[in-house]
């Protein structure tokens, strides 16, 4: 019998919750389909909708992290796994200097 996923409540980034192997619906196909197109993207999306969890991804994505993506649909598609520069903003954050 196969042991029950943790339900991911709270969880906004990608490495905690593969690495804490929680319950992931697999869109990563769709991330490198994104990545790897030239077309501008315009991805508005409700609140509380994973909207940093979506940013994570691309993050762990764009940092070659091969290792956070291995059974999921981008280790097929991905060839290379290059590590890019990340600028990386928080919007959650509290005070603004």
């Amino acid at each position: 019998m196969e042991q029950m996923r943790k339900l991911p409540v709270g969880i906004q980034t990608f490495e905690k919750l593969r690495e804490g192997n929680y319950l992931y619906v697999d869109k990563t196909a769709w991330v490198y389909e994104l990545a790897s197109n030239s077309t501008p993207y315009f991805l508005s999306r409700p609140r509380r909708f994973g909207k940093s969890l979506l940013l994570s991804t691309f993050e762990a994505y764009f940092s070659g992290r091969k290792d956070l993506f291995q059974g999921l649909a981008i280790e097929k598609l991905e060839t290379r796994w290059e590590a890019y520069p990340i600028f990386h903003l928080d919007l959650n954050a509290r005070k603004y200097e």
